[in-house]
């Protein structure tokens, strides 16, 4: 199963970092509440705090698809670093939402998100480049 699309390596990239800038990074950079609002979460009273760390998840979500869209670009070392460094974060994403789910702390979106980061996960190790 690992890289059996590689030769699609580059294309997967531009498609996660795009999808992932647009759906994820700018929301969250832009209007973190509203964001939340519609993941379900329940917005606290005093909220600048709560904006202040979506705004900086935002920004890493931001970066982290920019420098998918360079590895895309790059040669095969960095492009397999950059796919190293995704899992790893997917299987991070997988385990901050399992942890959510098991203390019963996060709305029932973010749990049902977990099944979307193992299809990710499993969906990147296709493509990564061998």
């Amino acid at each position: 199963m690992l890289g059996i699309f590689s030769e699609y390596t580059d294309l997967y990239l531009w498609v996660a970092a795009l999808s992932t800038l647009l759906f994820f990074g700018l929301p969250l950079c832009l209007f973190p509440l509203r964001w939340a609002g519609w993941m379900h979460w329940k917005i606290p009273a005093h909220t600048h705090l709560t904006v202040y760390f979506g705004r900086c998840l935002g920004a890493v979500v931001c970066i982290m698809s920019l420098f998918a869209l360079v590895a895309a670009k790059s040669d095969r070392i960095v492009c397999s670093f950059y796919y190293q460094f995704l899992l790893v974060n997917i299987a991070a994403m997988i385990a901050l939402h399992l942890y959510g789910a098991l203390t019963k702390t996060q709305p029932i979106t973010e749990t049902i998100e977990i099944a979307f980061w193992a299809v990710l996960f499993i969906t990147t190790l296709c493509f990564y480049p061998v």
